[in-house]
């Protein structure tokens, strides 16, 4: 039934009701109920030959399709997906189908994301943690530094000032795996102190938003799993450390999905005149990430609708 719809199942039988039990003429009974006499005639015929379940809308599907597509097409079609990878320009070229048909298959059937898959076992890989701070995945993306008056971005390869000695901005992210709520802080190096100390202030931003974390999720870089700042601080805050499996990057999936999020929508989202001014933005574009846009996983709402507003973020 669609949303402008005049009529629901119950008004209908009111509508038969008034025809067949209370005699009222056809026209004045669809008169009554906004609607005009064909309407009128048609739930009536349909009552009289189902009763109650005639007056049910049917389903929209024709009953025959005589050219649909043949389920071996697209059997044929996933198979070739999963042992290939390939995308659906090149699928369509190998299969001889259009690049639309092999598109809508893929679709239909939940692959049309080649990042959805493993890359080992072909399989589909999703999942969620049941609770906020359950699992916190933790990463640092290391970012070449502006020069003063814009890089290459800005003036091209050719003309650009010299940014060599300007070193990196080493970004530690800290993603919760159920609200995917982000905590993001820049710092000059990666080292295991460096790190430690960022695993305090995100636990400390977290429980400003009334979530306890109880494990965090890191690959295996010599900064999580060599020296002691790092487990004592772990220690420290009651957290268990887990750890992804060796060449398996997709293990920590959400954090190398929010570091691409970060550099397309805030350090490579507009042309800056100097690091500062990029630095300057962070705080600005994080806030708008965590509490105004929409997340797909999250059915179009904001990571901090899934936590508590303890700090009095949603504004």
């Amino acid at each position: 039934m669609h949303r402008n719809a005049r009529l629901t199942p119950l008004s209908r039988e009111l509508l038969v009701r008034r025809i067949l039990e209370h005699g009222w003429p056809v026209p004045v009974a669809a008169a009554s109920m906004g609607v005009s006499r064909a309407t009128a005639y048609k739930w009536l015929a349909r009552y009289q030959e189902a009763g109650r379940a005639g007056l049910v809308d049917r389903p929209s599907r024709p009953a025959r399709s005589p050219r649909a597509l043949a389920a071996a097409v697209t059997v044929r079609v996933l198979a070739e997906r999963q042992q290939r990878r390939e995308g659906p320009h090149r699928l369509a070229a190998r299969l001889g189908l259009a690049r639309s048909t092999v598109y809508r298959i893929l679709r239909r059937h939940g692959e049309s994301r080649l990042r959805d898959r493993d890359r080992c076992t072909r399989q589909i890989v999703r999942y969620e943690r049941d609770r906020p701070g359950e699992l916190l995945h933790l990463d640092v993306k290391k970012l070449g530094r502006i020069p003063d008056g814009g890089g290459h971005r800005m003036h091209g390869r050719a003309t650009a000032p010299r940014g060599r000695g300007l070193g990196y901005d080493y970004l530690h992210v800290a993603v919760d795996d159920h609200s995917r709520l982000a905590f993001v802080q820049v710092y000059p190096d990666e080292r295991t102190t460096t790190c430690a100390a960022f695993l305090r202030d995100a636990v400390a931003f977290f429980a400003t938003h009334g979530v306890t974390v109880e494990r965090v999720l890191t690959d295996n870089a010599r900064a999580y799993t060599t020296g002691r700042p790092f487990p004592a601080a772990l220690a420290a805050c009651g957290i268990q450390h887990r750890r992804t499996r060796p060449y398996r990057p997709q293990t920590n999936g959400k954090a190398e999905r929010f570091n691409r999020t970060l550099l397309d929508e805030w350090a490579y989202q507009q042309l800056y005149s100097s690091n500062t001014d990029r630095l300057a933005a962070l705080p600005g574009w994080l806030h708008e990430y965590n509490y105004h846009r929409s997340h797909t996983a999250l059915g179009g709402r904001p990571p901090a609708s899934r936590v508590n507003n303890l700090g009095g973020h949603y504004t």
